[in-house]
Parts: structure tokens; sequence; C-alpha cells
């Protein structure tokens, strides 16, 4: 039984009476009640005995209840409502606190499993496969550039040499310094010109492609998404698949450019620098590879707590993503309901979390750079000292300590690059597994394939047969239940009901946008089920939905969206 609060005659009974009762008239009761059937009936006694008692108390002037019962009687009158209907009350009008109803806004989100899926190293094979050739070109022209900067740090240390040697009065009674300089300098032009060469190289073919391999796995993960099932869109938000087709995408393409461009060259100079520092001077390398092994396990360690509050800040910035995305793509309801502030609420305490958690990522990342230069250059430093003491000695040539330094600077901005790039491919190996998850579902309702009534045979006579079905998200909760309804050929039909009812759902199991739970749905005696979707959808069924929507192009070519072969005429016959 419904109860309009304000409309009561208890209600209004009450309101006479001036001791303390003027609340019953709050906005609080002006509001419909749904009260059990028991407490409906002694409410409803209640009242017209209380109004009886009350009328004629008022009616006979000096014989009426005295002040004192009248007073007794309307608070208890008073209370007893309140014992009735304050549960019911509390429950309606209560407001429940903001965080509360932004958890329940963002439950779903935080149920889902936040793990990334495993990288389907198959998947980016044959992705990988048509470009193949680019790609060896580019590790190639990697390689040589890497090999042309291992060889920089010695060529210097030969030209830093002769210019010693000439600081010497004996060395000037020989050879001129432009003949000395000559062939060490020419050796240091030819490969850097080698370096700038095959830089231009492999960063052309990086670069094709890269591209190449974005534009493919845009294309089948687009393709991928049109043919998924009705269900999936009400799984996922807008938002969430954008995001796959553009910034996981572009994450996975810059990730796998540079850990090819940064990570062969970082990993070629390291190993082809520290050669050369046991070449030079090994006193020297052996000071620096003691140290070395303890900045790797000291960085590794770092590296993998911030990896891991880099993974929740992408998480969360997805959230507060998702959040804007969901207002602005109902802002008709939003305005409707006057919840802009309530949005705006929900979306700045997402973003002021996403910014917390990246200004903490950023103080970590701030930290392990500080701690990583001041320790590699303290062992730079400690080279110097030893190294100038073995030059007191006559053990190490001038050159030679230039050429160690610049190999050790070599191997510190390659171990930094490596660093960089490692977060680089987790970010990125993380945002291709999600790409390729997609790429790999399947939907459960196919986009073709099934039987084609012939033309001439078809009728049109549609029958629902003890229908019953739920949406995939809602599962618990039935929408249709043992529903039959008959539709003659050439009939025109309303289906009428309450909201919810399930009107709009008839229509899109009709499309086969979703399959029915049990029961069937046939077109001319044949299951919907067995008829090719594609066919049914573009040829049979005529689908307009309660509130049309507008693609970014003209009028014209808005009506002709279902028939793109119409011509202009049969388009302005159709909006007429």
């Amino acid at each position: 039984m419904m109860l309009l609060g304000c409309g009561s005659p208890a209600q209004r009974i009450l309101t006479q009476v001036k001791h303390g009762l003027s609340l019953v008239r709050s906005s609080e009761m002006c509001v419909r009640l749904p009260l059990r059937q028991g407490r409906a009936g002694n409410f409803r006694n209640f009242a017209v005995s209380e109004a009886t008692q009350t009328v004629r108390g008022r009616g006979v002037p000096g014989e009426g209840i005295s002040l004192l019962l009248r007073v007794s009687i309307g608070t208890g009158c008073f209370l007893t409502v309140k014992a009735l209907t304050t549960p019911v009350f509390s429950e309606c009008k209560a407001h429940k606190p903001a965080k509360e109803i932004y958890d329940r806004r963002l439950g779903a989100e935080d149920s889902k499993d936040t793990k990334d899926p495993p990288f389907d190293w198959l998947a980016f094979w044959y992705l990988l496969k048509p470009q193949l050739h680019h790609f060896l070109a580019a590790v190639v022209s990697a390689l040589v550039v890497s090999l042309a900067n291992i060889q920089v740090p010695i060529l210097l240390g030969e030209v830093v040499n002769v210019v010693a040697r000439f600081t010497s009065e004996a060395a000037r009674e020989g050879r001129s310094f432009p003949q000395e300089i000559a062939a060490p300098v020419l050796k240091l032009v030819k490969y850097y010109f080698i370096q700038a060469a095959f830089t231009l190289s492999y960063i052309s073919f990086l670069t094709r492609m890269g591209e190449r391999i974005a534009d493919d796995l845009r294309k089948q993960l687009f393709a991928t998404l049109l043919k998924q099932d009705m269900a999936f869109y009400d799984q996922h938000k807008t938002g969430e698949l954008v995001n796959r087709l553009t910034a996981d995408v572009q994450d996975f393409k810059s990730s796998f450019k540079l850990c090819i461009s940064q990570g062969m060259r970082s990993v070629t100079q390291i190993i082809g620098c520290g050669i050369s520092l046991y070449m030079i001077s090994p006193q020297l390398a052996g000071l620096t590879g003691v140290f070395v092994p303890v900045v790797i396990g000291v960085g590794t360690a770092l590296g993998s707590l911030l990896r891991s509050l880099s993974r929740e800040a992408q998480h969360q910035v997805a959230r507060a993503t998702a959040v804007a995305d969901e207002c602005l793509a109902n802002m008709r309801t939003v305005r409707a309901f006057a919840m802009e502030d309530s949005e705006k609420n929900l979306f700045t305490q997402e973003l002021d979390k996403s910014r917390q958690l990246n200004e903490a990522l950023g103080m970590g990342i701030g930290i392990f750079q500080a701690g990583s230069n001041l320790f590699l250059n303290g062992i730079v430093l400690g080279c110097l000292w030893c190294g100038g003491q073995l030059m007191a000695t006559s053990q190490l040539q001038p050159g030679d300590l230039m050429s160690f330094l610049v190999a050790a600077q070599t191997i510190q901005k390659s171990l930094a690059q490596l660093g960089i790039m490692f977060g680089t491919y987790v970010r990125g190996i993380s945002a291709g597994a999600r790409v390729f998850e997609y790429i790999k579902l399947q939907p459960t309702i196919p986009m073709k394939g099934g039987k084609i009534i012939p033309y001439h045979t078809l009728m049109g006579n549609i029958e629902f047969r003890n229908v019953s079905f739920a949406y995939p998200t809602r599962s618990n909760q039935e929408v249709l239940h043992d529903f039959s309804l008959s539709i003659p050929a050439g009939s025109i039909v309303a289906l009428v009901g309450v909201s919810g009812g399930g009107k709009s759902t008839v229509a899109q199991l009709l499309e086969r946008f979703y399959d029915v739970s049990s029961g069937s749905i046939t077109i001319d005696g044949e299951d919907l089920r067995s008829l090719d979707p594609s066919w049914l959808r573009g040829r049979v069924i005529g689908f307009i939905n309660q509130e049309p929507v507008l693609f970014a192009t003209s009028i014209m070519e808005n009506i002709r969206y279902g028939f793109p072969g119409a011509t202009d005429a049969e388009v302005f016959m159709c909006s007429r």
C-alpha cells in the first residue's frame, strides 16, 4: 500500500493540535511511503477514531474535553504516529555519506582483478613477422652505433696522449703536431660519421616498423570490438575501450621502439666498454667492478617497488578517466537530477588519489635517480683519485685515464638507460597484454553465418515462446519470465507497461543483441538463433533506439546510415 504523507486524514487532524505537533507537515513526511499492510490498517483505524473524537470535542462548546486531556490525546497521537512511521521515514530520508555513494559507484571497478593478463608472444610474432626486415635492419643499425660508441673513448684517449706528448720538449724535436694528431683525429671523425649515419638508419627503420605495427594492432582491435556482443559493452565502459585503442597501443609502440633502440645499444655498450676498461687498466676496472653490482642490486629492489606503485597509479588514472567519461556521456541525466556538484566531487576525489600516487611515484623515482647518480659519480671520483696515483707512478698514461673515464661514463649512462627502459618495458608489456587480451576475445553471438529466409517466402510472423531472460551483468534478476507473444505478419503492436518492465528488452531480443536464457523466438517458424545475424539486422528488422544517436556527419548521411546504397531521392522521401 502507498501512503501520501501530506494528504492523510490523520495528518490533517493532527495539524489542528497546536502543542508541538507542527513538525508533522515537515518535508520529511511529504513523500510516498510504502507501509506494511498491518501498519496501514492500524493507521487508518486510528486516524478515523481520533478524528471523530477531536471534531466532537471542538464542536460542543463548554462540554468538550479539557485542555489537559486534549494535550494528552495530542501527545499520544503524535507518539503513536511516530512509532508507526519512524522506521519507514528514517529509511526514506536517510542520506548516505558521500564516500559510501562513491564506493558504490566505483565498486565494480574495485572488484575487477587489477592483475594484468600474460603477454601473448605468439600473437606479437604474427604481428611482427610482416615487418621482420625492418626489425632486423633496425637491430643491425643499433649494434653498429653501439660499436662506434665503444671505439670513441679509445680514440679520444689516443688524441689526449698525442697532446700530452707534445707538451714535453723531447716530443717537439720529432714530427709536427698536425702530423701526429691527424691519424687519431681522422679515425675519430670516421666513427662520428658512422655513428650519425646508422643512428639515422635505425631511427627510420624503427619508426616505420613501429607505426605499421601500431596501425595493424589498432585495426585488429577495432575489428574485434565491433564483433563483440552487447553484453561485452554492458560490462566495459566506453572510456576503457577507447583507452585500449589509443593509450595502450601508443604505450606498447613506444616501449617496443625504446627497447630495440636503447636496449640493444645499452647492453652492447656495457659489455664492450667493460672489456675496454679491463684492457685499459685492470686495477681501475677491478675497483669499478666491485661497486657496480651493488648499484644494480639496490636499483633492482627499488625498481620493483616503483613498478608496483606505477601500476597502481595507472589503474587510478583509469578510474578517474572512467568517472569523467561516464559523467560526460550521461550529461542529460546528471543535469536532470542536478548532480553536477556530486560528479565534480567524485571526479576530484579520484583525481586526488591519482595525484597522491603519482607524487609518491615521482618522489621514489627522484630518490632512486639521486642515489644512483651520487653513487656512480662517487665511483668516477674514486677512479680519478686512483688513476692519479697510477699516473704518478707511471703505470697509466693521461690518455688512458681519459679513455677510462669516458668509457665508465658510457657505462653509467647505459645503466641509467637500462633502468628507464626496464620501467618502460613493464608498462609496454602490460599495455600490450591488455590489447592482445581483447583481440583474442570471441563473441558468443557470431556476426555472420546461419540461415537466410528467401525474400519471396519471408512473411514476418514473430513469436516469443516461453521466453525467460536476464541481462548478463545482472544474471540474478530476470527481466522476462515465461514470456509469450505472437505478432502476426503485417500487424502493428505496441507494448505498454511500467518503466523497467521489459519493453525495450523484447525489441533487443528480437534484434538478437542477446540470446534468451530459455524458450525461443521465431520468425516464420525459424528459430532466431539459426538465422544469419547480419541478414536479420540489416535486411529484416528495422530498429530505432529510444534516443537516436547522430554521427558526426550530415543529416542525409545519418538517414542513409542503415542503407548506404540509398539514393538522395529515397532519403528525401524517407525524411518526409
